[in-house]
């Protein structure tokens, strides 16, 4: 892959997901990212027992090294005139600055724009939050459950119209790890622009405005008809029979998308064993289809009922129309093209475990990114603090004070 951050320094103020996971990427793309964690108990997410339905527990802590990989960690105290100058000691030596701290949080820390700017004037200074910096809730704390996922508008987006209970999220860090996808392409441009320029810019990026871009299509209808985005009833008939999902003898699911019905129809058929349906009068173009959607919808199910997944694999993979066998999670880590293209990449933690992380989802140069373990807390502690001068008496005291780890 080319490393196409290397040689850029990127200064991270921030715990749990939305904002790590963004300069996790960076990491990935080859930048040097330093990870400020609090001198008493480092990143909040090291002491997370367990997300939802699975444990955290035992020798690989998923959730951390997803949002943490090839990333350095210093302890600091920010709240010690100290730890503070350190910090801005690091600043000058950066390209990015970057936190996910509430307005106050910065103000109190003296880490707002205006502070690390005086430190180094070129600095691209990037804030998460998750309401953004203006507005009543700008100093509001939030998840990306909460703005993203429940306030953007996403979950009623896919709750059945006839459900009483709207859904949650899908796995935990999913918006998160959208607008961290969301932050690093704002950082790409602010250092293409400032290598253009000369110009330091300010990048500003939402869970609640990733959420509303995420629904971008979804709120322009809306807005047009006056009527509020919500999912159809679970067991609403489409009107293009092949946008549909079928059910195989062994209870897995077909998702099929031919927006194109009439261009398929046929070929379809000839697939399932029922030629003579791509013939029939009642299914012969579009409009007929359309007409006729429910009879075409009971037919495939029939159909598509009386083989199990591996065969529908198999009889489908010339099929030219749009498809996929609806997958979990371990399937989709071993799927052909998953495989093909490194989507999923080897690791291993500082104890030698080895495990495996979705690789960054965009690649330069033909290949995919390596992925490196997340840091040990203040595991580069020491070394940060000589890089930037500070001798090994006076490291000596600023430990015995608590200012670093």
């Amino acid at each position: 892959m080319t490393a196409v951050l290397e040689g850029v320094r990127v200064l991270e103020v921030a715990e749990h997901t939305f904002v790590p996971a963004a300069s996790a990427l960076l990491a990935d793309w080859g930048a040097d990212v330093i990870k400020v964690e609090p001198v008493e108990r480092g990143d909040a997410m090291r002491g997370l027992a367990a997300t939802g339905v699975v444990s955290i527990g035992g020798d690989v802590h998923a959730l951390l090294e997803h949002s943490n990989r090839g990333k350095r960690s210093v302890a600091l105290d920010l709240t010690t005139a100290d730890g503070l100058e350190i910090l801005h000691k690091l600043a000058a030596t950066a390209d990015v600055f970057l936190t996910n701290k509430l307005p106050r949080v910065r103000r109190k820390l003296s880490i707002e724009l205006e502070d690390v700017r005086a430190h180094n004037p070129k600095i691209i200074y990037v804030a998460g939050t998750g309401q953004g910096e203006r507005g009543p809730d700008a100093d509001k704390g939030s998840y990306d459950s909460l703005s993203f996922w429940y306030r953007a508008g996403v979950s009623l987006g896919v709750k059945p119209a006839d459900s009483d209970r709207p859904p949650g999220p899908p796995g935990p860090g999913f918006g998160d790890s959208i607008g961290a996808m969301t932050i690093a392409g704002g950082i790409m441009g602010a250092l293409f622009h400032r290598e253009r320029t000369g110009e330091a810019t300010t990048v500003d990026v939402s869970l609640l405005g990733t959420g509303m871009w995420a629904m971008g299509q979804a709120f322009a209808l809306s807005l047009v008809a006056n009527v509020p985005w919500q999912g159809p009833p679970s067991n609403a008939p489409r009107l293009n029979p092949l946008v549909r999902n079928y059910t195989t003898k062994d209870e897995r699911a077909l998702s099929f998308c031919c927006l194109q019905a009439s261009r398929y129809w046929a070929e379809l058929c000839q697939a399932v064993g029922r030629a003579e349906l791509g013939t029939d009068a009642r299914f012969a173009d579009h409009a007929a289809l359309l007409e006729h959607s429910i009879e075409a919808q009971e037919l495939l199910e029939s159909a598509f009922a009386e083989r199990t997944v591996a065969e529908w694999r198999e009889l489908l993979a010339d099929f030219s129309g749009q498809w996929c066998v609806v997958q979990d999670t371990l399937e989709c880590a071993v799927d052909p093209q998953s495989v093909a293209n490194g989507y999923m990449q080897e690791c291993e933690t500082a104890g030698g475990t080895p495990f495996k992380l979705v690789a960054a989802p965009v690649q330069f140069g033909g290949e995919p990114a390596p992925v490196r373990r997340a840091p040990e807390f203040n595991e580069h502690g020491d070394a940060i603090l000589e890089e930037i001068g500070i001798d090994w008496d006076t490291i000596v005291d600023l430990k015995v004070r608590s200012v670093v780890g």
